[in-house]
């Protein structure tokens, strides 16, 4: 009974790692082959749908949210301080003391985790990567009055970023769902390790989304904060104890895991490592996390030159640096060349192409290889830019080197 529930819940982390690793379409659909039999399944289910789809404001408006916070009302001279107190003790007590058993508690703690990762992820979109489908403004990630002035509230949030010791990169919108992601994962944590929860049913992914919930914080700061720093040494460490080896990885999720989604997974984890090094300028640990990264993938890097490869305004090419990654999937290398990059659909053109260098172009060396080499993962793709990133760390700056 235990162990078929420990699956059951390892699956749903799955399915939520999932949505940051991209898998071929030609993989079979998420098996859900064991239907849920907790009267919190339903919620789960539908909370996992909507974050797979992209859809974070209806997760966010959904039953599950309802369930946790209620239809909350506060006064228009509440501060935000206290209502988001409020709303914690709401979390708490929805954890803790409505729960009949651990497994109930395991499930009302994932269901809180879902939560604050559709907020997360609908601040990335509205600020870092897009799209929000022209549907941007959405002040706070719970249901409030419409009629409600929140401009003091989205200040609080501005602060309460701030107060990790950094001015903001620029201006952001929806500053208050990444608050509120952040604040409802560091109560969770707080209360998994305070109760046995963690120990039957452990959610061992909530480490990795703090990682990145953090990481997204220091993303929007204009400085690196060292009381950030220290937060995500510790739960990065927590989350590669966890998923930095292929053999964790896969004792965890057993036969749930696709064809390689075990390297990929851990391949990912490293990149991240790395990606928190390299912000905070530790060039070692950067070049240590990503050789891990590589070693998961079965990915081999060495670098070359080459004569010709120039942009479209050098008048006589110059000799560049040409890195090969030769990967255990494929027949061959594979080189990263300086070439006119493809703009795909977009349309802002206007039928010109741009006489600029979008981004690099990765090119199967066909002439060694023989026969066409097996496409990149994207895994593979962002560990040659991650190297790519540790040689030009390492490189003096001049006219050779181009930005």
């Amino acid at each position: 009974m235990v162990d078929g529930e420990v699956k059951i819940l390892r699956g749903y982390e799955l399915r939520l790692i999932r949505c940051t690793v991209s898998l071929p379409l030609s993989d079979p659909p998420l098996d859900e082959s064991q239907p849920g039999t907790h009267p919190h399944d339903s919620l789960i289910k539908s909370l996992l749908s909507s974050i797979e789809a992209g859809n974070y404001l209806e997760a966010l408006a959904s039953e599950a949210t309802n369930l946790i916070l209620g239809e909350y009302e506060f006064d228009p001279v509440d501060s935000a301080e206290r209502v988001y107190s409020e709303l914690l003790n709401k979390v708490e007590s929805f954890v803790l003391n409505d729960s009949s058993d651990e497994i109930d508690k395991a499930r009302r703690s994932f269901l809180v985790m879902c939560l604050a990762i559709a907020a997360a992820f609908w601040f990335t979109c509205c600020n870092l990567t897009g799209s929000t489908q022209g549907s941007t403004k959405c002040s706070l990630p719970f249901r409030v009055p419409e009629s409600k002035e929140l401009v003091e509230w989205e200040n609080w949030a501005k602060i309460h970023l701030m107060s990790a010791g950094s001015d903001l990169l620029g201006k952001f919108s929806n500053l208050q769902h990444l608050v509120f992601a952040r604040l409802l994962l560091l109560k969770l944590k707080d209360l998994l390790f305070e109760t046995s929860a963690s120990e039957t049913f452990q959610l061992r992914s909530i480490s990795w989304w703090l990682v990145r919930v953090l990481l997204i914080h220091q993303r929007v700061l204009h400085e690196p904060s060292s009381s950030l720093f220290e937060m995500l040494q510790v739960y990065m460490a927590e989350a590669l104890d966890h998923f930095g080896a292929l053999e964790k990885v896969e004792s965890y999720w057993g036969a749930k895991l696709l064809q390689d989604e075990a390297s990929s997974i851990t391949s990912i984890i490293h990149l991240e490592a790395c990606v928190l090094q390299y912000i905070y300028r530790r060039i070692d640990p950067f070049r240590l996390q990503l050789e891990s990264a590589k070693a998961a993938a079965g990915l081999e890097f060495s670098v070359t030159g080459a004569l010709g490869f120039r942009t479209i305004h050098q008048v006589v090419p110059k000799a560049q640096m040409v890195l090969v990654a030769n990967t255990s999937s494929s027949n061959g290398a594979v080189r990263l060349a300086s070439e006119k990059a493809d703009v795909g659909p977009y349309g802002a053109w206007e039928g010109e192409t741009p006489q600029v260098f979008m981004t690099p172009k990765l090119v199967n060396n066909e002439s060694e290889a023989g026969t066409d080499s097996v496409p990149l993962k994207p895994v593979e793709q962002a560990l040659i830019l991650a190297q790519c990133l540790l040689i030009e760390r390492g490189s003096r700056h001049d006219a050779m080197q181009s930005k």
